[in-house]
């Protein structure tokens, strides 16, 4: 193909670099499936283990598969005696999504085969890594609050342990459910950019170890995961349901992005934004934060009227902010949270590319000057 033949698509937009069985997204219509099951469906029928065994084998597990697949997962909770004295003595001012890139990196230390590279030994690598990483936050972030350090339970769920180890007591069924369903709607999506670093990482035959931070790294860009932090600081401003109209107003007409709103694939609403939208009101009952989930609905309903038109909605950080809220979590533990739910999906991808790899070697579209002379440094 000639220069002249090739096309350029700033930031890749539209062009397909890969096949999946894992997701399937209509951004049109608002449709998110996880491999031809809705996300409205498991998100109200499933947990998280069975998704992740979904997204890793592209079917639903039989009740004996689960079992093992949960035993699996839980025999493979607790952190090495190792890697607790690293996560003590990283600074307490450290971000927590700095913490668990770097611990996540650091798992390839205790190895015995790091850079084995085979489906099956992706499998095994990708299951201790989702394990862990609850540990990893809760720990660092019971280390930076001076408390002691909460062991694992293997006898609960994923979401249970992790807010167990968080808090040190048992959640509520609330508690868990929300934040099961907050892991399901987060674990895959497309191949998004830190998907996209994953597969292009894992496609050079490097490591597991290094596609995850690699992933970790670009989810941690406040324009991918960390936007709902940018939700929560918005809604920490406006001072009342009262006054929402004149705060998004004004940022609107100072052209300041109004954060948790719009997505790259979705002109219409985010399907997962609205699952979480349900799941956040009751929450907020719950635990007494009706006001800030008023907020919340006041901000959509005002972004509706202005900008729906034009394919603008709520996308899935807006509710995740008000949801992780009221479980109880600091505003800089929203985006390792996204982090915890998206191994899952970072891993079936990694393995559906060792499955059939070609290494990513994309071309560039040179715009600059030719022929142009050297010109001796004396004479500059």
């Amino acid at each position: 193909m000639s220069t002249a033949e090739k096309t350029f698509s700033k930031g890749l937009e539209g062009v397909i670099a890969a096949q999946t069985e894992m997701s399937f997204i209509n951004g049109t219509e608002g449709i998110l499936e996880y491999v031809g099951i809705a996300i409205g469906d498991l998100a109200s029928k499933s947990s998280f283990e069975e998704t992740v065994f979904l997204l890793w084998n592209k079917r639903l597990p039989t009740k004996p598969e689960l079992e093992q697949f949960t035993a699996d997962l839980r025999s493979h909770y607790t952190l090495c005696d190792e890697m607790v004295t690293q996560i003590k003595s990283c600074p307490i001012k450290a971000e927590p999504m700095h913490v668990i890139r770097s611990m996540i990196s650091m798992c390839a230390m205790y190895d015995e085969n790091p850079n084995e590279n085979s489906v099956e030994a992706a499998r095994h690598k990708s299951m201790r890594i989702l394990a862990v990483a609850p540990a990893i936050v809760a720990a660092f972030d019971r280390h930076r609050r001076g408390l002691e350090i909460v062991k694992a339970d293997p006898s609960l769920n994923f979401a249970s342990n992790f807010l167990y180890m968080l808090n040190g007591e048992k959640p509520t069924d609330a508690m868990v459910r929300a934040f099961d369903i907050c892991m399901i709607t987060h674990a895959d999506h497309g191949l998004n950019n830190s998907t996209f670093a994953a597969r292009v990482v894992i496609s050079t035959l490097s490591d597991l170890y290094s596609a995850m931070t690699a992933a970790i790294g670009s989810l941690r860009g406040p324009l991918h995961g960390g936007a709902n932090e940018g939700v929560m600081k918005m809604l920490n401003k406006i001072d009342s349901v009262e006054t929402a109209e004149a705060h998004v107003m004004g940022m609107i007409k100072n052209k300041e992005r109004i954060m948790g709103f719009g997505h790259r694939v979705y002109k219409a609403k985010d399907p997962r934004a609205s699952e979480l939208m349900t799941l956040a009101k009751q929450l907020a009952e719950d635990t007494g934060n009706m006001d800030l989930y008023n907020k919340s609905h006041a901000i959509e309903k005002i972004m509706e009227r202005e900008y729906a038109s034009k394919g603008i909605y709520p996308n899935v950080d807006f509710y995740s902010a008000t949801t992780y809220h009221c479980i109880g979590l600091k505003l800089d533990l929203f985006t390792p949270m996204f982090v915890l739910a998206r191994i899952a999906g970072w891993a079936g991808h990694v393995i559906e590319q060792l499955e059939d790899n070609r290494l990513f070697r994309p071309t560039t579209d040179y715009i600059g000057p030719h022929n142009a002379p050297y010109t001796p440094i004396e004479k500059r």
